[in-house]
């Protein structure tokens, strides 16, 4: 380049030395070396997480740049560059890691001149005509830069004062991050690095931040991104915030509703009156604590602070949903809704949903219905449950309310959910028209059939209510943690189906980190033969075979949380900087494309006669096996086959629907002999991604004149012993989910409790109606598990 422009300073500072209270000034060629190392390759699936580590150099980046405002806006520059060669050379698989990362640098650049603005905003709107998820991406992203571009520094102010929970009549939106972490994984060492990990991201220079700060860094950034350094003197700008105290929170207010009033009128910024309004201010502010005359100068960086975090062994005790209302209401934004006592104690928990969910028989009643009355000899077991210890615990905590209060009559009255309830549950429901319908879809056989379905750049031609209230639900585990999180969600959207509450004023956003823990000595047996018998996290791999930046930045953490656990132990007394924190933060903010797991549903029937059956869900993984056959070898098993010609094992029928590329699916029966099986939900590599179960028996069986085969793939399936044996199941691989003397299962996706609310309501006014008339076909009757990653599913 002949011409050198003004933001591009590679040759102006190439020392290292330190200057004033800025970061030492960085390259531009040591930037460009560092972003072609995070950049995802064609060999890092083939290597083991914990041989490379470019999260850890994507983080160091980051860094490395944050505070010093020449080396954020370098950065900015070189990336534009890397995404625009990119594009020339087709190199797709760099473009949604180089956006991620360049976004990620724009909204925490002190000030980004109007002409980089407009070579992004031209670099996202290309996107638009490439294929999905570039296409939904780039749209995505495309909205931003032009809303940056005229108001400079909204993104910056909405997502500190969301996060922070600051308080924004203009826009109050509030965000807060649950970190969810499975006890049998995070042992004391990695359970007490990961929660020292995250109580070290609130603090900064040795003290803790405080609301006061964040305003600051607000009104601070707001000016700067404004006006540049030619009307702003940054370094004076953050004395006179400082000396201000809590009078900060007058300018505060007054710059939110600058930027608010620009969005809403589409005004631009450079030139317009926001830059007038906020010309006004900053010379109010500085001529209030300075005397001296006005100048131009360097700009002073504000790094974003990580959200609000809040760390939660996710133990038996723990209930997620509970978490999330009292969070509601302790936000100041809560008062601004109609609450009563009730919506706080009935249907927080998932053991509330049980009792009144399971099946009712119809007998005679001999009481008078008078609560002092009724005997105290009901027996819980005679009713079915989905998890025995929740609904114990749940029918103990109504016979101690009972006892407390007999002559009190509660809860007889079915409270029905109201149309803008059921319209609230069926908009959540609405599924896309782009053809990556949900299992049970009707939006083409390949969107029944082939993948599961991914974030989509069309949306449904209903608008969704516009919720305050965002809860970003972090996972971090194996498949048992994400397939506990299925399970909740299942619970969670039964009980708004029959009481509305949280829908209607939380968006949930579910994100899963894979941590697997190798069996020890201290481990059960039980735990370490079903960690041995596959991938732990299967899930987790998934993830990061279709989206390549989630396998480098996401995948390769859970070997960096068990070195920094090490780390810790050799060094106890040594400050460490928050790293894991700092990853769960890039995640949430720039992972918002989600994949979405079909949730299965499984009934499960016993060999006594006065057990009930039992309703379960999994997610990931199914094994079922007759513990008799248990001991003997897969050697053993295969001499007698080739001796007597039979398997060693129990004679089973399963009536199955065979799933087919073309979508013919058919019906199928057959009876065979097996040890055991497994059923997979995740499939294990790219070739055979289909959206289905997969079968696989323990024994290689031949092919005979029934076509038996050894694996089976199928969408439902009935199970069933024909002889007086029984099995075993365990779900999602975990030990405490193993139900044991089975006769029977079936297997079917699980349907989504807002769809019947719309089709009872329905039901009403046209009986002989088509079932999928009216908005039944804009409706997913399935429900999915939407884990968010960056690009989805890049196919």
């Amino acid at each position: 380049m002949t011409s050198k422009a003004p933001w591009d300073n590679s040759n102006s500072v190439c020392s290292m030395e330190q200057t004033a209270d800025c970061s030492p000034t960085v390259p531009e060629a040591e930037l460009y070396r560092n972003i072609q190392a995070v950049l995802p390759r064609e060999t890092d699936s083939l290597q083991p997480p914990d041989s490379f580590n470019k999260g850890m150099l994507r983080w160091t980046l980051h860094k490395k740049v944050q505070n010093n405002p020449a080396n954020s806006l370098s950065l900015v520059w070189v990336l534009i560059k890397e995404l625009e060669k990119a594009e020339r050379w087709d190199s797709r698989k760099c473009i949604i890691p180089l956006l991620h990362t360049l976004m990620y640098a724009i909204i925490q650049t002190a000030y980004i001149p109007d002409e980089l603005y407009k070579r992004v905003y031209d670099i996202c709107k290309r996107l638009l005509t490439y294929p999905h998820p570039y296409c939904t991406v780039g749209l995505s992203y495309t909205r931003q830069i032009k809303t940056e571009r005229f108001i400079p520094g909204l993104m910056y102010q909405r997502m500190v004062t969301a996060e922070q929970r600051l308080k924004n009549e203009h826009h109050p939106f509030q965000e807060r991050v649950f970190v969810l972490a499975d006890p049998e994984v995070f042992s004391d060492s990695l359970g007490q690095v990961l929660l020292g990990d995250i109580d070290a991201s609130t603090s900064a220079s040795g003290g803790s931040l405080n609301p006061l700060d964040h305003i600051c860094s607000v009104v601070q950034h707001s000016i700067q991104a404004a006006l540049g350094e030619e009307q702003c003197h940054g370094p004076k700008l953050a004395r006179a915030l400082k000396d201000m105290g809590q009078d900060v929170e007058l300018y505060f207010q007054e710059v939110l509703a600058a930027l608010e009033q620009s969005a809403e009128e589409g005004s631009r910024g450079e030139g317009g009156g926001l830059r007038n309004r906020l010309q006004l201010l900053y010379n109010k502010i500085v001529a209030d604590t300075d005397s001296e005359p006005l100048s131009s100068g360097p700009l002073c960086d504000c790094p974003i602070p990580n959200p609000e975090m809040s760390f939660h062994l996710w133990t038996e005790d723990l209930d997620i949903w509970r978490e999330l209302a009292k969070w509601f209401r302790s936000s100041s934004v809560s008062e601004q809704f109609s609450l009563c006592p009730e919506d706080f104690e009935l249907g927080e928990s998932p053991s509330d949903l049980m009792l009144s969910d399971m099946a009712r028989f119809s007998v005679m009643s001999n009481d008078s219905g008078i609560e002092r009355d009724l005997l105290p000899s009901a027996d819980p077991s005679s009713l079915s449950s989905l998890d025995t210890a929740s609904m114990s615990a749940s029918w103990e905590q109504c016979k101690s309310e009972q006892d407390s209060s007999r002559l009190s009559r509660r809860g007889g009255i079915k409270m029905k959910p109201s149309m803008k309830d059921s319209m609230v549950l069926m908009q959540d429901t609405l599924e896309d028209h782009s053809g990556h319908g949900g299992s049970g879809g009707r939006a083409g056989r390949r969107g029944v059939t082939l993948q599961r379905r991914a974030g989509s750049v069309m949306q449904n031609s209903f608008p969704k209510q516009q919720k305050q209230f965002t809860a970003r639900i972090v996972v971090m585990g194996d498949d048992r943690v994400v397939g506990r999180l299925a399970k909740a969600y299942y619970f969670f959207r039964k009980r708004e189906a029959r009481r509305l509450f949280l829908t209607m004023k939380v968006n949930l956003q579910f994100y899963y980190i894979p941590v697997c823990r190798a069996p020890t000595a201290l481990s059960s047996v039980k735990e370490n033969l079903s960690l041995s018998k596959g991938n732990p996290c299967t899930l987790g791999s998934y993830l990061s075979m279709v989206d390549p930046w989630y396998n480098s930045n996401i995948k390769s953490l859970g070997c960096m949380i068990s070195k920094l656990a090490e780390m810790q132990q050799a060094n106890p007394g040594k400050p460490k900087e928050p790293f894991v924190s700092d990853v769960i933060s890039y995640y949430v903010r720039t992972g918002q494309q989600p994949v979405y797991f079909s949730i299965y549903f499984v009934k499960i029937t016993f060999t006594s006669m006065t057990k009930d059956p039992v309703e379960d869900v999994f997610l990931t993984h199914l094994e079922m096996e007759f513990p008799e056959f248990r001991q003997i070898s897969a050697s053993v098993r295969d001499k007698q086959k080739k001796s007597s010609g039979e398997v060693c094992g129990a004679v089973v029928s399963m009536n199955y629907r065979k799933v087919t590329l073309s979508g013919r699916d058919i019906d199928k029966g057959i009876s065979v002999r097996t040890s055991g099986a497994q059923i997979n939900a995740i499939p294990t590599n790219e070739a055979e991604d289909l959206n289905c179960l997969t079968l696989t028996m323990n024994e290689t069986l031949t092919k005979s004149k029934n076509n038996i085969v050894s694996t089976i793939r199928t969408s439902n399936i009935k199970i069933r012993t024909l002889e007086s044996r029984s099995f075993t199941l365990t779900l999602d691989r975990d030990c405490r989910r193993t139900y044991r003397n089975v006769q029977s299962i079936e297997i079917a996706p699980c349907l989504d409790p807002g769809y019947f609310v719309q089709k009872s309501m329905r039901s009403k006014f046209n009986l002989g109606a088509d079932k999928d008339a009216g908005l039944s076909k804009y409706m997913s009757k399935g429900l999915p598990l939407p884990i968010n990653t960056f690009a989805g599913i890049i196919t």
